[in-house]
């Protein structure tokens, strides 16, 4: 059924009949079937949690990529205010998977800055499905630089599953670009939070989540490079990417442990692409205590942080 995943169909099977047996009670049958409707839409809870309690590496990605996830301008509707993109990085043109611009949280001035897929096939290929090329980092780093200059807090929403790999990115340096934006986010001297909303691929996500603070969403993943990308490379096998997923330690769970990251923005039972008001509202809590605890500190105390926070990650590894 449309919206389910493989690792959903008992849920999508109960559902079915729960949509059979409502059609059948609109349609002005003798028998009352609110009891048994009752006991389907039980189970299929039941089921739901069940299967979202155990959720594995790989299940996580699916859920995290799945094509109803509240993406970056979703966000941007429900938690901004007069939100100004700004377009173009001044050396080539406007790349639309990354959109950066100016705009209010809760009245206060933010920079926003975030990797759009796109919603629908138009949508999708206008933002090329969320992988940026080299003009849209320089386009995040011209925001960062007037977010520096007029002191404005940096809010930064992660979703892409890497950097566009094309031959134009590499001829306009791709690299050399994805390298500057995460320069910029050390350097500059106002709060930065970064969260990763759905998938944190690669560099073309560390370019603009390396940050004070940085959150994942509950079924999120952050990266190096995708599970079927690293099966391909070490296992010869596309296929292996399950296995893959549980190696490469990718879900937030994971990377709170190894403290990568600083903290989850739960979701509720059944993803956030179920529940969104619900995710928009934790969202805004986490934002909205971040500029709190950041409020007071000077410029030199958060680049301070910020590398600390970026060595210690280090140390811990090692």
């Amino acid at each position: 059924m449309q919206g389910y995943l493989d690792f959903e169909k008992p849920v999508a099977e109960l559902q079915g009949k729960i949509d059979e047996l409502t059609n059948l009670g609109e349609s002005g049958g003798a028998v009352s079937i609110e009891e048994e409707l009752g006991r389907l839409r039980t189970r299929a809870d039941d089921a739901l949690a069940d299967i979202y309690s155990k959720l594995t590496p790989w299940q996580k990605t699916l859920v995290a990529r799945h094509p109803q996830r509240p993406h970056f301008l979703d966000y941007v509707h429900e938690l901004i205010t007069e939100f100004a993109p700004l377009a173009g990085d001044r050396k080539f043109g406007e790349d639309e998977a990354i959109l950066a611009g100016f705009g209010r949280f809760d009245g206060q001035s933010v920079a926003v800055i975030g990797l759009e897929k796109g919603n629908d096939t138009e949508t999708r290929i206008r933002h090329n499905f969320g992988s940026a090329r080299p003009e849209g980092y320089r386009k995040a780093v011209r925001v960062m630089d007037l977010a520096d200059r007029f002191n404005i807090p940096v809010l930064s929403f992660v979703d892409t599953a890497g950097a566009f790999p094309g031959v134009d990115a590499e001829e306009r340096g791709q690299a050399e670009a994805i390298a500057r934006s995460t320069e910029k986010c050390l350097a500059i001297g106002v709060p930065m939070l970064a969260i990763v909303i759905g998938e944190g691929g690669s560099g073309g996500a560390i370019a603009i989540a390396t940050a004070n603070r940085v959150l994942m969403l509950q079924h999120a993943i952050y990266s190096v490079i995708s599970p079927e990308g690293g099966a391909s490379i070490l296992f010869k096998d596309a296929g292996k990417a399950p296995e893959m997923a549980i190696a490469q330690k990718i879900t937030a769970q994971d990377l709170l442990n190894l403290k990568v990251i600083d903290g989850i923005i739960s979701e509720p039972v059944g993803g956030a692409h179920r529940h969104r008001e619900s995710v928009m509202k934790s969202t805004k809590v986490e934002i909205a205590r971040f500029l709190d605890d950041f409020a007071n500190m000077s410029r030199d105390q958060i680049i301070d942080q910020r590398a600390d926070k970026y060595l210690q990650i280090g140390r811990n590894l090692g």
